[in-house]
C-alpha cells in the first residue's frame, strides 16, 4: 500500500468514528445526506439556505476527509451518502480514484464552473491561493519571489511547514511536478528541507504566528487564513499581520498555486437528481458569495462579486491554471518525491 493511499486507510482505522447514525427519513420527505469534511460553523448557512430553497432537507455527516472516504468505501452499496463536500484536490482526487463518485452532467456546473475547476465527477466550488509569508525583518520580499526560491541556501534555518503528506502539500508538489518535472522538484524539496528552522509539523495558523514572532522566517499559507486574521475583531492578531509580508508567488511564471474546496454525487447516491440540484445551489450567486464572506475564499464563479477586506488586502493577482484534472495525476509521484526527500 502506498503511502498516499496509506495516510487515508491508517488514519480511518486509527480513529474511532464517533458518528451517529443518520437519521431516517419519512416516506414522502425529501432528504439529501451530505458528509462533509468541511469544518467551518459559517457553512450552517449554505444548508439552511438550500432547504429554505427547494424543502429538500439535509442530514449532514462531519468528519475528517480520510475518515469519511473510508467510511464510503467500507459502507459499500449500502451507503446513505448523497454528496461528499470536502477541501482540497488531493482528497478530492483520492476519492475520484477510490470510485466513491459518480459522472455528473449538467449545463449550469459546465457553464458556471471553469474548465480547469471541474473533472467529470467532482467540481471546485470555492478557491484558496497557497502563498509565501515571511517575516518583514528577516526575509526580503524579492528572496521569496517564487515557490521555487524556498531551496535557495539564502533561507537556511529559516523555513516552516507542515507534514509531507498533507493535502496541501500534496496537492502544491504536484503542480510543481506538473510544471517543473519530477527531478528538479525533488531536488527542490531536499533544498527546503535543508533549510527548516523545525520538523514538519503544526498547520497555517501556527506558522504565521511563528513567522510573526520570528521563531521562523518564512512559511506556506493558504489565503484564507490570511484573511482571517487580517478581518480579525482581535487586535493582536491584526498587529500580528503587520510584521507580515505576504507574497503572491511565480508571477512571472505559471502563477499562484490554487486549491480548492469541492464536491461530487456519491456512486451509490439513492437520491441522485437532489444531489445534483445541491451541486448546482453551491455554483448560484448566493452560495458562491456565502464562500468568500463567509469563509474568506474566493469564488469558483469568478463573475461574482464579493465584499471581503482581507481578501482585498491580499490584491489581485495571476493565478495558476494548471487543469485539476491535470494536477491530480501528479499525487502520487508528489509523495513518492517527498518521501525520498525526508519531508516528512
Amino acid at each position: 500500500m502506498h503511502a498516499l493511499t496509506r495516510r487515508f486507510a491508517l488514519a480511518a482505522t486509527a480513529t474511532t468514528l464517533a458518528f451517529a447514525l443518520l437519521p431516517v427519513a419519512h416516506a414522502k420527505e425529501r432528504v439529501l445526506n451530505i458528509y462533509s469534511a468541511r469544518h467551518y460553523q459559517t457553512d450552517e448557512a449554505l444548508y439552511s439556505n438550500f432547504t429554505k430553497q427547494t424543502g429538500i432537507k439535509i442530514n449532514r455527516l462531519d468528519g475528517r476527509a480520510e475518515e469519511l472516504l473510508e467510511r464510503i468505501r467500507n459502507e459499500g452499496a449500502n451507503s446513505p451518502a448523497d454528496v461528499l463536500i470536502t477541501v482540497d484536490a488531493a482528497n478530492l482526487s483520492v476519492a475520484d480514484a477510490w470510485g466513491i463518485f459518480q459522472p455528473v452532467q449538467s449545463k449550469v456546473l459546465e457553464s458556471r464552473i471553469p474548465a480547469n475547476l471541474r473533472t467529470p465527477t467532482w467540481f471546485a466550488f470555492s478557491t484558496r491561493a497557497r502563498v509565501i509569508i515571511h517575516n518583514r525583518k528577516l526575509v526580503k520580499p524579492a528572496d521569496v519571489a517564487t515557490y521555487e526560491s524556498l531551496s535557495s541556501p539564502k533561507l537556511k534555518g529559516l523555513i516552516c511547514v507542515r507534514s509531507g503528506m498533507h493535502p496541501y502539500n500534496l496537492s502544491l508538489v504536484a503542480s510543481l511536478v506538473a510544471h517543473n518535472g519530477e527531478a528538479a522538484t525533488e531536488q527542490w524539496a531536499r533544498g527546503v528541507v535543508a533549510n527548516l528552522a523545525m520538523p514538519p509539523r503544526g498547520g497555517d495558523t501556527d506558522h504565521i504566528k511563528s513567522v510573526a514572532s520570528g521563531e521562523c522566517g518564512v512559511a506556506i499559507a493558504n489565503t484564507y487564513y490570511l484573511a482571517r486574521m487580517l478581518n480579525s475583531e482581535k487586535v493582536e492578531e491584526r498587529n500580528m499581520m503587520k510584521r507580515l509580508g505576504i507574497v503572491l508567488p511565480n508571477q512571472s511564471s505559471q502563477g499562484v498555486h490554487i486549491n480548492v474546496s469541492g464536491a461530487g454525487v456519491v456512486k451509490t447516491s439513492k437520491n441522485r437528481e437532489a444531489a445534483v440540484q445541491f451541486l448546482e445551489y453551491l455554483a448560484s450567486d448566493q452560495a458562491q458569495r456565502y464562500f468568500a464572506e463567509g469563509n474568506n475564499e474566493w469564488p469558483a464563479v469568478s463573475a461574482v462579486k464579493i465584499e471581503n477586506e482581507g481578501l482585498e488586502d491580499i490584491g489581485e493577482f495571476k493565478a495558476d491554471s494548471l487543469p485539476l484534472e491535470k494536477l491530480s495525476q501528479h499525487l502520487v509521484t508528489a509523495q513518492k518525491l517527498l518521501d525520498r526527500a525526508g519531508w516528512r
